[in-house]
């Protein structure tokens, strides 16, 4: 594939190389071109150089041009708030917000992307706080990830953290019987 689009770039480059003339046509304007028509009295024009960079190593490369599978560092702190360290969530419908602290804080196309119990939750946001619904009772864990372009750069470091709700079946939870009427 990319000894293919390298031979596509190249061709596509050869009609920027070629001399350009100039003349004037029978109607006297001016008129450049790179196939002048016979006949005329063509003028070769010299073109400036072309802007011209230095190819950049990808940060995806490490020095000796293999993969590099092993993200850089681009955040210094990455990590989430609101969530309690040493008592249970108490979220009876199971939905609450997160917190996500970040230094630098996110830019271009980055977002935050949560992970619950190991795997993707919800949509990637950019900003925080970030929600969670429904989640049943019972311990999880939960990290947040910065995606750019789909692609992770840095994660999280998962945090472990109960739910409580509230036991739907508790006799405390069911309808109070209503009163008859006395005769």
């Amino acid at each position: 594939m990319r000894p293919l689009l390298a031979c596509l770039l190249l061709a596509l480059s050869l009609p920027a190389t070629a001399q350009i003339y100039s003349y004037t046509d029978a109607n006297g304007n001016r008129v450049f071109t790179n196939d002048p028509p016979q006949g005329s009295n063509p003028q070769a024009v010299q073109l400036n150089p072309t802007n011209s960079i230095t190819a950049q190593p990808s940060s995806n490369m490490s020095n000796n041009g293999a993969p590099n599978n092993t993200p850089s560092a681009a955040f210094s702190v990455l990590q989430l708030t609101g969530l309690p360290s040493d008592e249970a969530m108490r979220a009876n419908n199971g939905t609450f917000s997160v917190g996500v602290s970040s230094t630098p804080e996110l830019s271009g196309s980055q977002q935050f992307q949560l992970i619950l119990d190991g795997a993707p939750y919800g949509q990637p946001s950019r900003t925080p706080p970030l929600q969670l619904s429904n989640l049943p009772r019972g311990e999880h864990t939960l990290a947040v990830q910065v995606l750019s372009g789909g692609q992770m750069i840095q994660q999280s470091d998962a945090v472990t953290f109960t739910v409580q709700r509230v036991n739907t079946q508790s006799p405390a939870q069911r309808p109070k019987p209503t009163p008859r009427a006395a005769n």
